[in-house]
């Protein structure tokens, strides 16, 4: 992990439609090896939401609200455009995937 500033900041980018106790396991998880996590919503053009980009925003909030043992600071926004430059951006040293499937792993990589 990259650290620059002395302050590691993570990004956790998604759709998170609809949110899933995996990605609330992730955001626990990742939240205990940075001083930031950023829970970063995208909309995708391939796919069609159940909710909106704001609602999936709203649910995040309440849900990480809600955890116990949040070890650093979590923030939820949105982003649109390339992952790399909003990571940019927020000067991120990290960015969190989670893998659903082999074909999830191909597709990243």
């Amino acid at each position: 992990m990259i650290q620059t500033s002395g302050k590691r900041i993570g990004i956790y980018p998604g759709t998170f439609d609809p949110v899933t106790r995996g990605h609330l396991h992730l955001i626990r998880r990742a939240s205990s090896l940075v001083d930031h996590l950023i829970v970063a919503v995208s909309e995708s053009k391939k796919k069609h939401p159940l909710f909106s980009q704001i609602e999936r925003e709203e649910i995040l909030r309440a849900d990480i609200a809600a955890m116990d043992n949040k070890t650093s600071e979590i923030s939820v926004t949105h982003f649109d455009g390339l992952l790399v430059e909003f990571a940019k951006k927020q000067n991120a040293t990290c960015i969190f995937r989670g893998l659903r499937a082999v074909s999830d792993f191909e597709y990243e990589f």
